[in-house]
């Protein structure tokens, strides 16, 4: 079972998330409120997925998924924002997201990413 680590500075946005992840299967070992606690997290927990939000206080989710993928170059990260323009996605790419979601979030969109991530390690 795949171990996945939420960011996003909404209460309701994480807690969703994680209830769609926890029904498909999946184990939710964590939740960030910021891009601090993101970081934090990731180094203490080395989920196997994190999903992580680009508009976060104290540190925003592009510069926290920079920092991880310093670390862990290994990272699976997929970027979850509402701001969607070709050039934060491209940003996101290039600082190594696997994935990108646009909210608002629906069940279809995290678990098509969650498959296709997955089925490419089967």
């Amino acid at each position: 079972m795949a171990r996945i680590l939420i960011a996003d500075d909404s209460l309701f946005i994480r807690t969703k998330i994680g209830d769609i992840v926890k029904n498909a299967g999946y184990e939710v070992i964590g939740f960030a409120s910021n891009g601090v606690e993101a970081v934090l997290l990731y180094n203490q927990l080395k989920p196997d997925l994190m999903l992580l939000d680009i508009t976060m206080p104290q540190k925003d989710g592009l510069t926290a998924l920079k920092e991880i993928k310093q670390n862990h170059q290994d990272a699976k990260i997929i970027m979850i924002s509402a701001m969607a323009q070709d050039n934060i996605v491209n940003e996101a790419v290039q600082y190594g997201a696997i994935d990108f979601i646009e909210k608002p979030v629906y069940d279809s969109k995290i678990l098509s990413a969650l498959e296709r991530i997955f089925s490419l390690q089967d």
